[in-house]
Parts: structure tokens; C-alpha cells; sequence
């Protein structure tokens, strides 16, 4: 079940620096865009994101006897 709390945690990290990413990709005042930080963003949430997905699929549910 831990592995499975850590898949949600990166996924949402994922798609939080997707979305900080896609922010400052439009949200821009001087008329030109910081690439560096929107690439790394988007890099970073993406590897967040797929990495959290594949944890939550590769990860079972095992039910306990308690």
C-alpha cells in the first residue's frame, strides 16, 4: 500500500509541474517566454507523472487477513 501512496504523490507532483510549466508558458509579461524554466517543468512532470502512473499499475492490492 506504500508503494501505491508514493505512485499517487509523484503523479500528482507530475501534474503539478506540468501545470506550473503551462502556466508560465502562457502567463508571460515581457513578450517572451523563459524556455529553460518551462522545459525543465515539463521534463520534471513528466517524469513524475509517468513514474507515479507505472508505480500505481504495477502495484497490487493485497487484501489482509487481519
Amino acid at each position: 500500500m506504500e508503494k501505491r501512496a508514493i505512485g499517487v504523490i509523484l503523479t500528482m507532483l507530475g501534474v503539478l509541474g506540468l501545470l506550473f510549466a503551462a502556466y508560465n508558458f502562457v502567463n508571460h509579461s515581457s513578450g517572451e517566454h523563459n524556455m529553460k524554466l518551462i522545459g525543465t517543468c515539463c521534463v520534471i512532470g513528466l517524469i513524475f507523472f509517468f513514474a507515479g502512473i507505472g508505480l500505481i499499475r504495477s502495484t497490487r492490492d493485497i487484501a489482509g487477513n487481519d
